[in-house]
């Protein structure tokens, strides 16, 4: 940081001590002027000495206060020595360096700088001078020294108090945006709670009151029949407006919208420049998405002021066709060592359910990137994915096709109450993507979904159960299957749930996910002694092979994004990734890993 640099964040009380340090060695130069015939040396290095004392102690003062006390006390207790020895009444110039000392005397310095400006000093204007007011010498001196300490105690009370207000400052924001995400969750969860329960009973109602119709004859009682499902329907529809009027204003905005507001209010609250850019052209995202960029933006922005001491962020948003990404750059001091918080394992768990992924780079003195990447889960407007449901209860399977042909993109083409029925029906109907229940007659949905598989890969299956099994969900993956979902999931999610396995993606419901996770960590355990890693074990792909092979050679992010035609964001997310899969911390300890496992060459 240069001199500029340092005088530009400067507070009052530099100002003062720098125009206290003008005044006094103005003073004195006058004074010198004034009486050079007395003065034995010549008046220009008398001058010269005295620009020394001013600008020297100054100066060191810019690096480190133990400087600045050595030589403070060095050229100026020099300086005055010499002056007394001609004049004793030259001690009082003195008076301003004594005063500067006690201010600048940090930490516990006083117990050295003290005696050596109230005691020593004075002690050797006497012998030098033969001053003959020794006493009142040293109560002058030792009287500033105490009002310079007394000011020092104010500075270093008004520093504390800007920490702790601009700390406070930080947490309100923080407890701001935390309050507003409890409201939306709490929204989101009354509503889920409404549309599973009061509306599924509706609907229940309806599709049980339509299935009467054909055993009334009379017309009083499709009358009666009528008057029933228009008031559940009208109830239905109540219900809805509810759900509606339930939902945050937040979730309302665009998801830029709310990222600039998010970033504005920030910026007025914890006074850092906060800068976005856009990338692409913006889409509508469900609100689970615009939540969980909401949440990681909101963690990010905290961490940076609070743990990275970060004065500018810039934010990126790009919106591409297959994705979302939103990454926060700060100036920080960054860190070697990082650890995940309660707040980033939050971000991380949110964009997991969604299928994406968060990751951090940081490095000491490169501030902190983290990257937040979704996936993309909007209907599809030029095509329709054809779906077969697979389930024993006659009620589940029509309540699922009502639910799911409510959306423009999805078409249930056939209804299978076994695992041989739906096999059938696959070969009748073509469906793209199979909703499979496990616990079927005849056939389960285990070795349906096998036979299934193995006759026509293309098909996508998604297991819609009841049962948390752990077992029962491996044995379902190996066989094949794309997802494993939990009745109990809220229609609206269900259906982009089905989208986005339809793309390809796999799928696996938060709860069950940690179950599994858990399972798969305790065989690792028990089965991977001392076993040595392949390329197979740590799952690294060809594209975060490529960038380790590049960074060994010791390309610098930049230059790697640039030979690959990428942005450095996401040459620092490939390789984050890679050091994330290779449980490494940084690129040293990722090529050592790299040459051990065989990918370098």
């Amino acid at each position: 940081m240069d001199l500029f640099e340092t005088v530009k964040q400067w507070f009052w009380y530099d100002w003062i001590m720098l125009m206290f340090r003008l005044i006094g060695s103005t003073s004195l130069m006058i004074t010198t002027v004034n009486f050079h015939a007395d003065i034995t040396l010549p008046l220009w290095a008398l001058i010269f000495w005295q620009i020394i004392a001013f600008s020297v102690p100054w100066l060191c003062l810019l690096l480190n206060y133990k400087y600045y006390l050595l030589t403070e006390i060095i050229f100026s207790g020099g300086l005055i020595l010499y002056l007394t020895s001609l004049f004793p009444e030259a001690y009082l110039a003195f008076l301003p360096s004594a005063f500067l000392i006690a201010v600048n005397s940090a930490h516990k310095s006083y117990r050295w700088s003290g005696p050596v400006t109230i005691l020593l000093i004075p002690t050797l204007i006497k012998v030098l001078s033969h001053q003959s007011d020794y006493l009142i010498m040293m109560i002058h001196i030792g009287l500033v020294y105490a009002i310079g300490f007394a000011f020092h105690l104010l500075v270093v009370n008004h520093r504390q108090s800007e920490v702790i207000r601009e700390q406070n400052t930080v947490l309100e924001q923080y407890l701001s945006q935390i309050e507003r995400i409890t409201l939306a969750e709490e929204r989101n969860r009354l509503s889920k709670d409404l549309h599973d329960t009061v509306g599924h009973s509706y609907t229940s109602i309806i599709m049980g009151l339509e299935t009467l119709r054909p055993e009334l004859s009379m017309e009083a009682g499709e009358q009666k029949l009528d008057s029933l499902l228009n008031l559940a329907r009208k109830g239905i529809d109540e219900v809805r407006g509810y759900l509606h009027q339930l939902e945050s204003p937040q979730e309302t905005l665009p998801l830029l919208h709310s990222l600039q507001q998010l970033g504005e209010e920030f910026q007025a609250h914890a006074k850092v420049s906060v800068r976005f850019r856009t990338f692409g052209e913006e889409y509508p995202l469900p609100k689970q998405a615009k939540m969980a960029f909401f949440r990681c933006l909101q963690e990010s922005l905290t961490n940076a002021v609070r743990h990275g001491q970060s004065t500018e962020i810039t934010v990126s948003l790009q919106f591409e066709q297959r994705h979302i990404r939103l990454e926060v750059q700060d100036n920080g001091i960054g860190t070697e060592k990082w650890q995940d918080g309660f707040g980033l394992n939050a971000m991380k768990e949110r964009a997991m359910n969604l299928q994406g992924q968060v990751s951090v780079y940081t490095k000491h003195g490169e501030g902190t990137l983290v990257t937040c990447t979704l996936p993309r889960q909007v209907e599809l407007s030029d095509e329709v994915i054809r779906l077969l449901i697979v389930d024993d209860q006659p009620f589940i399977r029509e309540s699922l096709r009502t639910i799911l042909e409510g959306h423009r993109d999805l078409q249930v083409v056939g209804l299978a109450e076994d695992g041989e029925q739906a096999i059938e029906l696959c070969e009748q109907c073509q469906p793209q993507l199979v909703l499979m229940d496990l616990d079927l007659p005849h056939m389960d949905g285990i070795s349906a979904s096998k036979k299934i598989k193995q006759t026509w890969p293309h098909i996508r299956i998604l297991i819609l159960t009841t049962f948390q099994d752990t077992e029962q969900a491996l044995e379902v993956l190996r066989s094949g299957a794309d997802g494993y979902l939990l009745k109990s999931i809220e229609p609206r999610e269900l259906a982009e749930n089905i989208r986005l396995v339809y793309r390809g993606g796999t799928l696996i419901d938060q709860e069950m996910s940690h179950k599994l996770f858990e399972k798969l960590e305790m065989d690792k355990n028990e089965t991977e002694l001392l076993k040595p890693k392949t390329t197979e074990n740590y799952d690294l792909t060809p594209r975060e092979i490529e960038i380790l092979q590049l960074v060994s050679k010791g390309l610098r992010y930049k230059t790697i994004a640039s030979k690959l035609y990428l942005s450095d964001g996401t040459v620092r997310n490939y390789a984050s990734t890679a050091y994330l899969k290779l449980g490494v911390r940084n690129r040293e300890e990722a090529i050592q890993k790299a040459l051990e496992a065989g990918f370098l060459s």
